[in-house]
């Protein structure tokens, strides 16, 4: 177990300090998009949400469970946001909108914040601020 003390890194059982590999700086991050787009299928893995789709359908199960469990099997789909920011960056207008509007790309910060996407990132940076009084 290791143990960090005024910004140094001590090794479980070592008075010596170890260079430090995290960082209490907070950036966001910014992709820019290659010039190839990706195909649509490429954008998102549902391997794992077939899967248990699959099974729900064959659960001897009421079918008000079976509506509400495939919608959670949703949640197991893997997005590949590097492809999708790709994708965004061919795609229609219209399609652009959609995507901002299902937060899969945020080209404006503001219109995240007013939407609540970053909302989560808010709590996170307050706890970070009291867990670290403060200090950047």
């Amino acid at each position: 177990m290791a143990l960090i003390r005024q910004g140094l890194l001590f090794g479980a059982g070592s008075a010596e300090p170890q260079e430090q590999k995290y960082t209490k700086k907070i950036e966001t991050p910014i992709y820019e998009p290659s010039h190839a787009a990706p195909h649509l299928l490429e954008l998102c893995d549902a391997t794992k949400t077939r899967r248990l789709l699959s099974e729900i359908d064959a659960a001897d199960i009421p079918e008000d469970e079976k509506r509400f469990l495939r919608m959670a099997a949703w949640r197991h789909a893997v997005f590949h946001y590097e492809k999708i920011a790709d994708y965004y960056a061919h795609a229609t207008l219209a399609t652009q909108r959609l995507m901002e509007e299902s937060a899969l790309v945020i080209v404006d910060f503001d219109a995240a914040i007013e939407r609540g996407f970053v909302r989560l990132c808010d709590e996170i940076q307050a706890q970070f601020l009291e867990e670290y009084n403060g200090d950047k």
